[in-house]
């Protein structure tokens, strides 16, 4: 063994250095040895070896046992990041050494030459504080331990020669050259206990593997470890080629497993740098998440699968994606509930909901049963709530009022024009684009377990050849089954059950019927003109001119201006296009401010014109009953309650079929079929004279055919526009009706009945006529809106005709 400068010139040869006596000339102190700590190298008995002398403290020792001559101590600290270990910071066992010379090497750096003899155990502290003793950092109290064999010569003698076989195997794979190397041991093959200190000092054993060697007192023993250390060294390196030329391993499999991973994160680390670190970022953030303990298991071998792919290709980038996904999923993350029954919370969630919302007293009330039966048993079943009214009725913001009410989160997911199943249940991610569905990623945009989902536009979800989305929310909305709902994404049970589902719809007529079985239908009517005055002045301007950045107050108007806004420019069950009209005069206000022209301080009924325009829409006025055959009929849009016109007109020629316009639908027309039948069949008792049916054609309309009409409802109308028009008599002032009619006469109840009667109140009817069972509709709604109204209950045709057909002739009749 040598060692040379830069320039490769021989410094000194260790080799030439030992002797066969292994002596050394030393004075040995055995009560207060210096010690000089090696950071991870171990050294054994009978070697001359060269130590690098890196620290400070080290550099002095070591002169100083040279130049005084004193024995030391070589011993392995336990951890190598140690700058100055203490005595309890060293291993127990280490050899005594002289130090034959310090070299200064020309790149400054410094070496020793020791020579070591017998191995020793540290005792404890050093208890000769009077000896002369070399500057070094720590002393200690040690016994010398001599080595034995252990065995018999011929079995120590058969370990050995196994031992210099596997250790050329080993030198001939992995040391280039390894000729030197082979040489050593060739020299030492006389003296098996120097060549077997050789081996344990030079073989590229771990540090805490040599201290396992240098422990044993039983050469026999030491001899058996090396061996098998060897050996294992060996099979990694066959581990190393086999992995080329793709042949089995003879090392265990927890062994491969172990080796492959270390091998496969040092070359992932060396190609991409801190990409190689996603995993463990991943890793990281799972453990923050407390996962359960089935998705972290998924979690963890998802993050291995992704260990193993490029950085830079597309796999990547999906898998990472993935498992981002479902750590970011709150699985254990949850909003606190209100103290159960807890009357202080109940009083602050229904002064939200007034707060928020003026008028809607049924709904309100209907909604805050549900949040009371929520508040005194919080783990109990979620209902699925389903609000259902014409557009503008303030739905949507419903919703967000209750996850409000309640301190939860809140989330919209939008299924108006939905046709995907995918879009509910999720992508496989097999496809590329794949992502979790609707359901699953509000959730995680929520951020917590049991927020409040607003399910918009339930009623206009489409379905086809890729699936149909609301049989895909059957699940969703079951509580029987939501706990378990199962996004194909995610591909992980994730648990709904705590979720508070709210859906929205303008018609239930769309919905299937056993989705509408799974909810709890609250049904919101449209708002009173009286209503939408109060809700622009407490809710609409006030919001407006917080956009526009103004003061409150700034723009002022009328209640009569407000009136003729509400009346002339909108046409609506909600408050949308009043909230449209409003931003039109905060505006154009704005744009006189900025143009230095004048504006009115209030705004007046008679400013209307030049602010908003010429009126778009002429609410439906009751037109007189002056002529035969024309009666005001009811309606319901989904805009809210319209009155129906019906006219009937009779002109010569054969009557044998009846003529009906207006943009009707088949059920309309069969209404009409019925109508005039049943009046042909009671002709007698109403005073027609049953030839004129054969005289005179009948025509009837409904005007503005440019808007479709259809429903059973203006069954009665029709009949009565048709009695009317055969009598040539005039209809009741301020009647208005609604009512499906069968071919024996009877009148069948209808829908719509709030909005109806609220279309009659802004016609300016006084009078309306409905079927008897609709009385029970009738006594549900509110006083006010049915004050200035009176009710005539029916059950058949006839009684229809009584109320409605009077003997007074129309100013257009003729005799017939």
């Amino acid at each position: 063994m040598e060692l040379k400068d830069e320039h490769n010139n021989i410094i000194v040869n260790v080799q030439a250095l030992t002797d066969d006596t292994w002596g050394i000339d030393a004075h040995v102190n055995l009560d207060g040895l210096p010690i000089l700590p090696t950071r991870d190298s171990v050294i054994f008995p009978m070697s001359t070896v060269p130590l690098s002398l890196g620290r400070e403290n080290a550099l002095v020792t070591a002169r100083d046992a040279a130049d005084n001559g004193v024995a030391i101590g070589i011993v392995c600290q336990k951890e190598a990041s140690e700058e100055k270990p203490t005595l309890t910071k060293l291993h127990k066992y280490g050899v005594l050494a002289q130090v034959v010379k310090v070299i200064d090497l020309p790149d400054g750096s410094h070496t020793a030459i020791v020579r070591t003899t017998e191995r020793f155990r540290i005792m404890g502290k050093c208890t000769d504080t009077d000896a002369p003793l070399p500057r070094a950092a720590v002393h200690a109290r040690v016994e010398v331990r001599p080595e034995k064999i252990g065995a018999g010569d011929e079995y120590f003698a058969a370990v050995i020669g196994m031992l210099i076989e596997a250790s050329k195997k080993f030198a001939h794979s992995t040391l280039e050259p390894a000729e030197p190397f082979v040489q050593n041991m060739d020299t030492l093959t006389s003296n098996p206990v120097m060549l077997l200190n050789f081996l344990c000092t030079n073989l590229p054993f771990s540090a805490n593997e040599k201290v396992s060697l240098i422990s044993s007192g039983s050469l026999c023993s030491r001899a058996e470890q090396a061996l098998a250390l060897v050996n294992g060294h060996l099979e990694k390196v066959h581990l190393l080629k086999e992995i080329s030329e793709r042949t089995k391993s003879s090392l265990s499999d927890s062994q491969r497993q172990t080796f492959l991973q270390t091998q496969m994160e040092s070359i992932r680390q060396e190609l991409y740098g801190d990409s190689a670190d996603d995993g463990d970022s991943l890793m990281s953030k799972a453990e923050e998440a407390r996962l359960p303990e089935k998705v972290m298991e998924i979690v963890v071998k998802e993050i291995e699968k992704l260990r193993r792919f490029n950085p830079q290709s597309p796999d990547y980038a999906l898998q990472y994606s993935y498992i981002d996904t479902v750590i970011a999923l709150p699985w254990s993350k949850s909003r606190p509930m209100p103290e159960k029954a807890s009357k202080k919370a109940f009083r602050k969630a229904a002064d939200t909901l007034e707060k928020d919302h003026y008028g809607l007293e049924k709904v309100k009330e209907r909604i805050l049963e549900q949040m009371a039966m929520i508040m005194q048993n919080p783990e109990g079943r979620q209902p699925i709530i389903c609000l259902v009214g014409p557009p503008g009725v303030g739905k949507t913001s419903l919703g967000r009022s209750i996850a409000d009410a309640l301190g939860k989160d809140y989330r919209r997911v939008a299924l108006g024009g939905l046709h995907d199943e995918a879009e509910i249940r999720g992508h496989r991610r097999t496809y590329i684009g794949a992502m979790p569905g609707r359901i699953i990623d509000a959730v995680k945009r929520a951020g917590s377990n049991n927020p409040v989902l607003l399910l918009d536009e339930i009623d206009k979800i489409g379905h086809d050849f890729k699936g149909d989305p609301s049989s895909a929310l059957l699940e969703v909305l079951d509580p029987e089954q939501n706990c378990r709902f199962h996004d194909n994404y995610i591909d992980i049970d994730f648990d709904l059950s705590n979720v508070l589902f709210i859906a929205t719809a303008n018609t239930l007529s769309t919905v299937p019927a056993p989705l509408l079985d799974r909810m709890e239908i609250i049904e919101l009517s449209g708002y009173l003109p009286e209503e939408k005055h109060q809700i622009a002045e407490r809710h609409l301007l006030k919001r407006i001119l917080e956009r526009a950045d103004l003061p409150e107050g700034s723009i002022k108007i009328s209640d009569k201006a407000m009136e003729a806004i509400i009346e002339n420019y909108t046409s609506e069950s909600g408050v949308r296009q009043l909230e449209k009209s409003l931003e039109k005069v905060v505006r154009k206000a704005v744009l006189a401010k900025m143009s230095d022209k004048e504006f009115p301080e209030t705004v007046e009924p008679e400013n209307l014109h030049d602010i908003l325009g010429l009126p778009v829409h002429r609410p439906g006025h009751y037109e007189g009953n002056d002529f035969a055959g024309v009666v005001t009929g009811l309606a319901w849009t989904s805009v809210g309650g319209e009155i129906l016109l019906a006219e009937s007109s009779l002109s010569a020629g054969k009557g044998e079929k009846v003529s009906v316009t207006g943009n009707l639908g088949d059920v309309m027309k069969e209404s009409a079929t019925i109508a005039l039948q049943w009046v042909k069949a009671h002709a007698l008792q109403l005073g027609i004279r049953p030839e004129l049916f054969e005289k005179y054609r009948l025509h009837i309309h409904f005007p503005e055919g440019a808007i479709p009409k259809d429903g059973p409802s203006a069954g009665i109308t029709i009949a009565t526009s048709i009695v009317s028009c055969f009598k040539q008599k005039r209809v009741a002032e301020r009647v208005a009706m609604t009512g499906e009619i069968t071919l024996r006469g009877r009148v069948l109840p209808v829908g719509g009945i709030k909005e109806k009667i609220l279309a009659a109140k802004r016609a300016g009817i006084t009078d309306i006529i409905l079927s008897s069972e609709n009385r029970r509709d009738i006594e549900d709604i509110a006083e006010k809106y049915r004050k200035g109204l009176t009710f005539h209950y029916v059950d058949t045709v006839a009684e229809v005709i009584k109320l409605a057909v009077t003997d007074e002739p129309a100013i257009d009749a003729f005799e017939l």
